[in-house]
């Protein structure tokens, strides 16, 4: 449930008066005239958090905020409506012709956003582009053999097998128009991890109810409403500015001054503040993103360890130590301030197929990790990379170091580099971090897209997609592979019961936390909290 808060809110006077004159010069960049002026009918909203689109490409990254802005201007045939029920987008209808065939009737008269038609030819041809290995999106289109143009508004989606979660996985298969690619010489996607780029890297035309028209790298993105779209806003937002600012302090000052309306990443040391003042208001609900720890389970010798000729984390005993030594809690004290929930699962609350019963992590016991260490023939600890970003995730840098720390106590030593996340992202997709932090959260809202994407073994398609630090577990597989296509519900949850289980007790990653973000805004902006931490301007109202 969404809850106001109730608590009155954040005093202007908590932002260092120091900080006014850098914040005032970069946010003036950031703005630029065009957005500080709007024409007397316009009513533009400014969004702020903490790090930046990774491409305009709606095929390439799976990346919350890449896909938060992306799904303002591309749409996929189905979407979520204001109760995360499925409803029609880009298809009008669909009807089951068989177990393995859909048939999805198409919405005339849309237009893209440079005034191509969208037809058939663009849903076969988007299929064929995000399947491309360059891509990590192919998980949106998982157990899909096929997709046959019928006519020119209506196609047939031929599966592998019966696929119960088809409809919410089509949410984030964005469909893109074939004429505007091939004229662009954007069919096929750039190689984001080479930081190869091409037209669509940098450019935008989809359907949607909003037109990208500029991105300029750490410092906007810009949009304006498509007075053309099919369907019609729910709010009055004309505009829509997208600013990433990096620094905390920098960040709650945009908001408490007013130069920006909403910002979806509260630093944890704000939160209180800005319950207290009286020009904002704040909304919350639970994220379905987990942040966690991934490993290099895959590689003979880790890249840059100081142990040669043999890799410690194939030793489930090492993974488990490297858990026990955590303090979660800690964690969710004095960093998080009470902002997160300790996990031991790989999904959150709100996601399909979790269980409060399972998700009970383990008290820290330094005493025991030592012990698994030397059992497994590292007495004496060892040395390892660690990979983090440094404005993706709620204090995740802060984390990184704390967690430093912890390992030291048994042995264990992490040399820390944090990046931020388009640097951090490029490296582990090219797998070159032996031991980095991600933070996943589930789009779909079901464990099946967590456990396909992570820790599937990698097949160069949707089954590990994102699996990046080598998972592969042949009784895992087998469990995630009958829930892809298992339509009786209970016998499906008792797989992806099992498949969360298999991956907690294996130790396949180290979850740390499932995130609490609350959202702030100002006291005359409401908009729908959602758990995806995707803020929809078509949902936002400025009175």
């Amino acid at each position: 449930m969404i809850r106001p808060l109730s608590a009155p809110r954040f005093a202007r006077a908590h932002v260092a008066p120091s900080l006014a004159p850098s914040f005032a010069l970069s946010l003036a960049i950031a703005l630029g005239a065009a957005a500080l002026a709007p024409g007397a009918h316009a009513v533009p909203l400014r969004w702020t958090a903490q790090n930046d689109v990774l491409t305009l490409d709606p095929h390439s990254q799976d990346h919350t905020t890449t896909s938060a802005i992306l799904q303002h201007a591309y749409e996929g045939l189905t979407r979520y409506n204001e109760q995360w029920e499925i409803e029609p987008c880009l298809a009008t209808k669909w009807t089951q012709i068989s177990p393995t065939q859909f048939r999805f009737e198409l919405r005339k008269g849309v237009k893209f956003h440079d005034g191509s038609p969208f037809t058939a030819d663009d849903v076969v041809f988007s299929f064929d582009r995000i399947r491309q290995p360059q891509g990590t999106m192919q998980i949106y289109v998982t157990g899909i053999k096929e997709i046959k143009k019928v006519d020119d508004f209506t196609v047939d989606l031929i599966l592998e097998s019966p696929q119960p979660i088809l409809l919410r996985n089509l949410v984030d298969f964005r469909i893109m128009s074939k004429t505007w690619s091939e004229k662009n010489k954007a069919t096929q996607m750039a190689d984001y991890k080479a930081k190869d780029e091409n037209f669509a890297s940098r450019h935008a035309s989809g359907t949607g109810p909003y037109e990208i028209t500029s991105w300029q790298p750490d410092q906007k993105v810009s949009m304006v409403i498509n007075k053309a779209w099919w369907d019609k806003n729910k709010g009055n937002i004309t505009e829509v500015s997208y600013i990433p600012i990096k620094s905390d302090p920098t960040r709650v000052a945009a908001l408490t001054s007013g130069d920006v309306d909403l910002l979806t990443e509260v630093p944890t040391q704000d939160v209180a503040a800005v319950k207290a003042d009286a020009k904002l208001k704040s909304i919350e609900g639970p994220e379905t993103r987990t942040i966690f720890f991934a490993m290099d389970l895959g590689s003979d010798e880790l890249r840059g360890a100081s142990v040669k000729g043999k890799n410690p984390f194939k030793d489930v005993r090492v993974r488990e130590a490297l858990s026990l030594a955590i303090d979660r809690e800690a964690i969710r004290r004095s960093i998080m301030r009470g902002l997160s929930v300790p996990a031991s699962l790989m999904v959150a609350p709100g996601v399909h197929g979790y269980d409060a019963a399972l998700d009970k992590p383990r008290a820290p016991d330094l005493t025991k990790a030592k012990k698994l260490l030397a059992d497994a023939g590292y007495p004496s600890g060892f040395e390892i990379p660690l990979n983090c970003p440094n404005n993706r995730y709620v204090n995740d840098e802060k984390i990184c170091l704390a967690v430093v720390s912890m390992w030291s106590k048994i042995g264990v030593t992490a040399r820390l580099s944090a990046q931020p996340m388009s640097q951090h992202s490029q490296l582990f997709q090219r797998f070159e971090a032996p031991l980095y932090m991600l933070g996943w959260g589930v789009s779909t809202r079901d464990a099946l897209y967590a456990l396909q994407a992570l820790a599937r073994t990698r097949s160069g398609g949707a089954d590990g997609s994102f699996n990046f630090s080598k998972v592969s577990d042949p009784a895992l597989d087998k469990l995630i592979d009958a829930a892809k296509s298992e339509v009786d519900t209970a016998k499906r949850d008792a797989l992806l019961r099992d498949a969360l289980v298999r991956t907690r007790d294996q130790y396949l990653f180290i979850p740390l936390h499932h995130q609490v973000r609350p959202w702030a805004m100002r006291a005359n902006l409401q908009t729908l909290h959602r758990s995806n931490d995707r803020p929809e301007a078509r949902f936002t109202t400025i009175k």
